[in-house]
């Protein structure tokens, strides 16, 4: 029986980076020429949607979302999330429509296919180099004053200890959106590590739940409030998290 479990789990993880492929080698004309200029990016982010559901559905996920607030057409936010599986990343982009951008880590660059536009839409950050996180700021900058959003996982990349719910908050997300004085939108994955997670032999098909929860708004916030600003995210997606975890315990 363990046996048979391994060879599910083997063919359901490369099935994963095909179903990536399939959407991407479709609509690569399209996706090419949407990069080639920063206002074709709204373009590239519809397709990328597209892309993103195709994966959750092929892989077996469907996703039940609960909207305490829904996000403004045409207004920036700074959109933030707890970190556990590389689905977040396709989770966010089926269930928020506004175009916004990633900031993400530079390892993922090197994924085949997915690597290249990965590289050339993303802020990509090597958490090793003081230089990279100035030059990070600099480029979300950019993109917020082009009427972008931006989603950052604070956390800063899944935590190494599996048993910890929730790590430590960075900074960044919180110095922009205060310098920039959009909204924080905090939004909690319940299920993604359970459905697939970095370690390689586990994982199942099933539902994601999530829950967006109420913006924190930065008006009148000042550089002084950067850390009570994320202090007060992380608690808001740490007490979302143990809700669904009460709520798991009760079935």
């Amino acid at each position: 029986m363990k046996g048979i479990k391994i060879v599910f789990w083997v063919i359901w993880r490369i099935w994963f980076y095909v179903v990536m492929g399939i959407p991407i080698l479709i609509m690569l004309p399209f996706l090419l020429v949407s990069i080639i200029t920063e206002s074709g990016y709204p373009y590239f982010f519809k397709m990328a949607r597209i892309w993103a559901k195709f994966i959750l559905f092929g892989m077996g996920f469907y996703y039940k979302i609960e909207r305490l607030q829904k996000l403004e057409k045409g207004k920036s936010y700074m959109i933030v999330a707890n970190h556990t599986s590389m689905t977040d990343i396709m989770l966010m982009l089926a269930i928020v429509k506004n175009p916004f951008v990633f900031v993400g880590k530079k390892e993922l660059s090197k994924i085949p296919l997915f690597g290249f536009f990965y590289k050339r839409t993303c802020i990509l950050v090597d958490r090793s180099s003081s230089r990279s996180k100035n030059e990070v700021f600099k480029r979300a900058q950019d993109r917020l004053n082009q009427g972008l959003s931006i989603c950052i996982f604070p956390e800063g990349g899944v935590p190494d200890d599996e048993s910890i719910l929730l790590d430590e908050f960075k900074d960044g997300a919180f110095r922009l959106a205060i310098e920039h004085q959009i909204p924080i939108v905090p939004i909690v994955f319940a299920d993604n590590k359970e459905r697939f997670s970095y370690t390689f032999l586990s994982g199942s098909p099933g539902k994601m739940r999530g829950k967006i929860l109420p913006f924190i708004e930065t008006k009148g916030l000042t550089s002084e409030n950067r850390k009570d600003l994320r202090d007060e995210t992380r608690q808001l997606i740490y007490k979302g998290l143990l809700e669904f975890k009460k709520e798991d315990s009760k079935k």
